[in-house]
């Protein structure tokens, strides 16, 4: 059963930096697809950063681009997502996901396709 578990979230001032830490198990190869999501209090959750092994592809969202960093390490089956210069408006519940490997890897709809999540971290940022 594949599993993902995030760490890595708290409270930060504005400005600050976080890194988020997505683990993997019960896989024997890392996932081709996998994202960071984040779904603020009222608002509909948003992809912010996705990025695909197969390709190299990658993708952020426009308020994170230069800001925030996506990586892998396949051999560690681990995500990562380097978050700096974060505001305010960053603060959400951040979800790691992974899509299946015939999944589209779409970013759409909140990542509703991915068929992999974690439970989440929390990140807040404040003064």
């Amino acid at each position: 059963q594949v599993q993902l578990e995030e760490s890595g979230g708290g409270s930060v001032q504005p400005g600050g930096s976080l890194t988020l830490t997505c683990a993997v198990s019960g896989v024997t190869s890392s996932p081709d697809c996998m994202g960071w999501f984040r779904q603020a209090p009222g608002k509909e959750r948003e992809a912010v950063a996705i990025t695909r092994l197969s390709n190299a592809g990658t993708f952020y969202v426009d308020s994170v681009k230069g800001r925030f960093t996506i990586s892998r390490d396949s051999a560690k089956r681990t995500m990562y997502l380097q978050m700096n210069n974060l505001k305010p408006e960053d603060s959400a519940m951040y979800y790691c996901a992974a899509d299946a490997p015939w999944g589209g890897c779409s970013r759409t709809r909140g990542g509703a396709d991915f068929k992999y999540w974690g439970q989440g971290t929390q990140v807040t940022v404040s003064s």
